[in-house]
């Protein structure tokens, strides 16, 4: 006697949270790649042109380079890249916070402000990246037993 086969999984069960995951992961990782991008374009315009402390431009410009190094591992989608980058951004908030605290300049307070706000969003970019790429691997890893458990 013939063993029964298994019925099909019904289209309305299916889970659409893998296409919502990986929909979020790529928002998330071009959030964090646009604000890293935009906070070092925002330094070295700030230093070299919009509000430099000495007129022609000064060495501050090179607080860009530590922000050039993590480019390459966001774009590379690599997970320890986005949690260090977590990290190092607070230096560059605290740095955005004591010159839109202390800048004689209106102009230095305002970019100040905008460092903070790239900021702020790099840093939301880089840990709902991380979590939804956990969560994601989390829900694979169950649906793997799952399976294995249901074929034994």
């Amino acid at each position: 006697m013939p063993l029964p086969a298994p019925p099909l999984p019904n289209p309305a069960s299916i889970d659409p949270a893998p296409a919502s995951n990986e929909r979020a992961v790529a928002a998330t990782r071009a959030l964090a790649v646009g604000s890293l991008a935009a906070l070092i374009v925002l330094g070295l315009a700030w230093e070299l042109w919009l509000a430099p402390v000495r007129p022609g431009g000064s060495l501050l410009a090179l607080k860009v380079l530590p922000l050039v190094l993590p480019l390459a591992g966001l774009l590379k989608r690599r997970m320890y890249t986005y949690r260090w980058v977590s990290l190092l951004v607070w230096l560059y908030f605290t740095e955005g916070v004591v010159r839109a605290w202390s800048d004689l300049q209106a102009a230095g307070r305002i970019l100040a402000g905008i460092e903070i706000l790239l900021c702020l969003l790099l840093f939301v970019a880089c840990a709902w990246h991380v979590r939804t790429r956990l969560a994601h691997a989390d829900a694979m890893r169950q649906a793997q037993r799952n399976a294995a458990a249901a074929t034994s």
